[in-house]
């Protein structure tokens, strides 16, 4: 039995499990399994290589994205200029290489819904999945700032620093936070909602659960609102291409 996994850290909620269980049942896939790796430390990721056998890859998610890469052998193009990787393919030599996924789902997610007035975003976060956010808003030709906690190089705005008026400009808002995300469900990201319009779009990357407190204010001012789940689809099936282990 060929072996894959999630990487991460309190990841009970994750969906990346149940998906693909669904997936090989579906297509009658019946020699690979996929559980998840759930480590306190990233420095017990070389565990998890050592001991588990047949294991072909993984997926990686909060808050390892940038902490797993100085453990790999080899880091695609894209996941290097990105700066995080979601997913990583055992070699049969045993290397360890890097991919990134997120930022083909969020793209694929995302495009359907854009209009000229789109011409600005802000990232709330700045962890591993924001990377894949803003690599795919530069490859889309637009603008973006990140909104963090604190200051910092590469940080626009601190929540304290947003206005109505900061919103209104922003017409693409996308929480990269976990704020909100199961069993936390009435948490979501300190930000001026009144500022929000019905020309915007609130994409959340939380898809448990399918609409979380910040969806709910985007949908109150008739936002477009998009969540995780088809980026959840199309990274995972993205992933999946570049194991390539069904022979």
């Amino acid at each position: 039995m060929k072996k894959l996994g999630l990487l991460g850290k309190n990841i009970s909620y994750s969906f990346s499990r149940a998906y693909f269980k669904e997936k090989f049942e579906k297509e009658g896939i019946n020699n690979v399994s996929y559980e998840n790796f759930d480590i306190e430390n990233i420095s017990q990721f070389p565990e998890i290589i050592k001991n588990t056998k047949r294991l072909k890859g993984l997926n990686v998610t909060i808050p390892y994205k940038q902490e797993v890469i100085p453990y790999l052998d080899k880091v695609n193009k894209k996941a290097k200029s990105i700066g995080a990787v979601n997913t990583i393919k055992i070699t049969k030599k045993g290397k360890l290489v890097g991919y990134n996924t997120d930022y083909y789902g969020f793209s694929k997610s995302l495009e359907p819904f854009l209009k000229p007035h789109h011409m600005s975003a802000l990232i709330l976060g700045t962890g591993g999945a924001s990377k894949a956010v803003a690599y795919s808003l530069s490859k889309l030709d637009i603008p973006y700032h990140y909104v963090s906690r604190k200051k910092s190089e590469g940080v626009s705005y601190t929540y304290e620093d947003l206005t109505s008026s900061i919103i209104k400009q922003h017409k693409i808002i996308i929480n990269c936070t976990p704020l909100g995300t199961f069993p936390n469900i009435e948490d979501c990201p300190n930000i001026p909602y009144n500022g929000i319009t019905n020309h915007h779009i609130l994409f959340d990357l939380i898809y448990n659960p399918e609409v979380t407190q910040f969806l709910k204010y985007g949908i109150e001012k008739q936002a477009t609102t998009i969540n995780g789940g088809k980026m959840l689809e199309l990274q995972a099936e993205k992933a999946w291409a570049i194991w390539d282990i069904v022979k």
